[in-house]
């Protein structure tokens, strides 16, 4: 909310999913970091980060795809590097040689990311995914009658949103694979961020032709 107000704008949340915590895989991930196995450890949101950082003692090289998951890291006194882009096919590049032989943690949602553990082995890295939360449907019509505006922040969130299209509303996907999955199912969105939220906003003013508040 506040990083919204500080582009002019007010927002409230929706969910078309809800998280469930994998209590046995969030265990042995700890457990695994905790005996020193994973030379750098990738969290790929701010839902495992959240799950899981309070939980990690001296943990290794951390990296994070993007500013909300490094804040998230930081509330728990982990300090890590942020990604340059903001998405997941960026690691391998950022690591360059360096992941060469090296282990690396990956604590995610229970969805496939087969490209990202494909890239890490092939650049000579060794992936071991813990899948420490799934996203489940809520099955509840997304409540939209209050907004100007809806922002769908990932591609689950996209295509298993209840919601029904409302004329002058401004449809947004917060990057390119949202995007794609919404103009899969039939809706093209207005404006396309970069894959985070100030980008959006970003783009969302410059649609506006409006500046930016607090900077």
């Amino acid at each position: 909310m506040a990083r919204c107000a500080a582009f002019g704008h007010a927002c409230y949340s929706v969910h078309p999913l809800r998280s469930e915590v994998k209590k046995e895989a969030v265990l042995g991930f700890v457990e695994a970091a905790g005996r020193g196995e994973f030379d750098c450890i990738f969290f790929t949101s701010a839902l495992p980060a959240k799950i899981l950082a309070p939980l990690l003692e001296k943990p290794p090289r951390v990296i994070a795809i993007g500013p909300e998951t490094a804040r998230e890291l930081l509330r728990c006194g982990i300090n890590s590097e942020t990604l340059p882009g903001f998405y997941s096919r960026d690691f391998v590049p950022y690591l360059g040689d360096w992941i060469r032989g090296k282990t690396i943690g990956l604590p995610r949602a229970d969805v496939p990311n087969a490209p990202l553990i494909e890239a890490i082995a092939k650049a000579g890295g060794i992936p071991r995914e813990f899948r420490c939360y799934q996203l489940a449907p809520t099955h509840e019509p997304l409540d939209l009658c209050r907004a100007d505006a809806v922002l769908f922040t990932s591609a689950m969130s996209y295509t298993k949103a209840i919601w029904t299209p409302r004329k002058g509303m401004l449809v947004m996907a917060i990057g390119e694979i949202t995007a794609k999955a919404m103009m899969c199912g039939g809706t093209v969105p207005t404006i396309i961020g970069d894959g985070s939220l100030e980008g959006t906003l970003t783009v969302l003013n410059e649609f506006c032709g409006r500046t930016r508040i607090i900077r």
